[in-house]
């Protein structure tokens, strides 16, 4: 089994987020990337199903030069090599046309990715890689098993759980529990410095998405104390003001 696991290049939680040029360019100053703590989930996965026999695992992204550490990272982890496809990841859809083309090309028979990038949180990149594909896409998937060419796969719904049952090849978004983050050894950061990174060219593609700027949140305001005994200003406050009643 082909494996291919998509994984994002973004700011680690902790990050300040500033932006630049008329707030149409993200500061990456001083900020820390790491993989998609989705993704981490999917690769884990991934290496759980290369460990148990006959499965390959190859990384993808979709990004310029800088995100080769956090590629080289998922090397270390297990991943038997990468594919970079040499784009900045403008919109989902961008994005998920380069993946779905290195499908295509690569014959791969499972497809996993984080149920959404922390950055952007769109959530849909799976969903149109499955539609460019013709192949069944699954997300938010917590549990992936496989019975002979079967695969069982458990989902988070409103309200419960759903229960699926599904042929190779399909794309799956990924989330907690389906496994545990893997953190790499020493053996594997030096492994992971000759494996194979292939860098590709990203194929047209017309979104008819524009980037118009971004826009940091609204400032929190300041703290109103209520005495305990005032129950009529509270409730005035949180239906005029907090607009929560």
């Amino acid at each position: 089994m082909k494996i291919l696991v998509c994984i994002t290049h973004v700011p680690d939680t902790t990050s300040k987020i500033n932006f630049t040029d008329n707030n149409t360019r993200f500061d990456t100053t001083g900020v820390q990337f790491i993989i998609g703590p989705y993704d981490d989930y999917a690769l884990a996965r991934a290496i759980e199903l290369k460990e148990a026999g006959g499965a390959s695992v190859t990384v993808l992204n979709v990004g310029l030069a800088d995100t080769e550490p956090t590629i080289r990272k998922a090397l270390a982890i297990g991943a038997d090599d990468a594919i970079r496809v040499n784009a900045d990841p403008t919109d989902s859809f961008f994005v998920g046309a380069q993946i779905a083309e290195q499908v295509k090309a690569g014959g791969y028979d499972l497809i996993l990715m984080g149920r959404e990038s922390i950055d952007y949180n769109s959530g849909v990149v799976h969903g149109i890689v499955g539609e460019l594909l013709g192949i069944p896409s699954i997300s938010p998937v917590m549990k992936l098993e496989f019975e002979g060419t079967k695969a069982k796969l458990a989902r988070e719904i409103e309200g419960g759980k759903e229960y699926l049952e599904v042929s190779l090849p399909f794309v799956a978004g990924c989330q907690e529990p389906i496994a545990e983050w893997k953190i790499p050894n020493m053996r594997g950061i030096m492994s992971a410095r000759t494996k194979p990174l292939k860098v590709v060219e990203p194929v047209a593609v017309d979104s008819g998405v524009q980037l118009q700027k971004f826009e940091l949140p609204p400032a929190k305001g300041s703290v109103k104390m209520v005495s305990a005994d005032n129950v009529a200003e509270l409730v005035t406050l949180l239906k005029n003001e907090a607009k929560v009643l």
